[in-house]
């Protein structure tokens, strides 16, 4: 451990999920300064906001634009202050659910075939059938979701997912369980399952306590625990991924996982999915919190 820090927290924001970064923040900071650190809470949702003086490092607990695709690392940069997580460059790729999948697709990372749109107008493209999900390009969790079961449905989920972004993506629906892999300090968490009581893993079920089951470590035999695993890690390098990053992965029913997304700063609130892999290796909420924090502290070293 680093001694008493003086650490700024970032959180709420300006973005979509303004929401959930307020409560993510709020129980860092709480977790923090349980551990004896000097904490401030900064909430940039208006341009201008400046740092307490004397911090040392920057919790980021920002979810969506500006958070989490590389505006606010710049700015930090530039300020030459540490901050957790990803980098300006991984920030920016992760955000972008395209360029994600290019660079899985460079790297023989698994994902499923997309098509992209800006209008919604556009046809459904003749490679792909439902079940699909579209979703906008760069927005988190799972913001402007839409799922498409049938050809009529194209048209009004198309325009629904542009609500929220001027590109979407639609993907091939993998049908399957749904997984999750945190990523912290170089090593490979447990997978978790996630299991949504109804419905899809959507925004309600996501952020609402008991709507949804997680198991974790996820009841997978070895090898295709293993093909998660790394099928996880392969995307979080093809960003490059600093730090920490929870990948989501979907698992076909023959066990080939294929890649959803990559999260640099995924949720930390007391629903998170981060929280619990690093449960399961016996890392207790305010351990994970100062993990952070020291491997943002030994890039200002090296």
């Amino acid at each position: 451990m680093s001694g008493k820090l003086h650490i700024t927290v970032m959180l709420g924001g300006p973005s979509a999920e303004r929401e959930v970064s307020l409560r993510t923040g709020a129980a860092v900071a709480q977790s923090l300064r349980s551990l004896g650190h000097q904490v401030d809470e900064l909430d940039p949702k208006v341009p201008g906001w400046k740092l307490a003086e004397g911090t040392q490092v920057v919790f980021l607990a920002l979810h969506g634009t500006y958070g989490e695709d590389g505006t606010v690392q710049a700015e930090l940069e530039k300020l030459g202050v540490p901050y957790t997580g990803c980098g300006v460059q991984a920030s920016k790729l992760a955000f972008d659910k395209v360029l994600t999948k290019q660079r899985c697709l460079e790297t023989q990372v698994p994902t499923a075939a997309f098509a992209v749109f800006k209008t919604a107008n556009e046809p459904m493209p003749a490679h792909l059938k439902p079940p699909l999900v579209i979703k906008p390009v760069r927005q988190g969790s799972s913001v402007g979701l839409q799922f498409v079961d049938t050809k009529e449905q194209w048209p009004a989920a198309l325009k629904a997912a542009l609500e929220h972004d001027t590109e979407v993506l639609a993907e091939e629906r993998i049908m399957g369980r749904e997984t999750t892999v945190g990523i912290l300090g170089g090593q490979v968490l447990p997978v978790v399952e996630v299991r949504p009581k109804q419905g899809a893993y959507d925004y309600t079920n996501k952020y609402t306590a008991g709507r949804t089951e997680y198991l974790c470590p996820a009841p997978f035999d070895e090898k295709t625990t293993k093909a998660i695993q790394a099928a996880a890690l392969g995307a979080f390098n093809s960003i490059g991924g600093r730090d920490y990053s929870r990948v989501d992965v979907m698992v076909r029913e023959n066990g080939e996982p294929v890649v959803l997304e990559v999260n640099t700063l995924p949720g930390m609130t007391e629903t998170s999915l981060l929280p619990k892999a690093a449960a399961a290796v016996g890392l207790t909420y305010a351990d994970l919190c100062q993990r952070m924090v020291d491997l943002a502290l030994m890039r200002k070293k090296n």
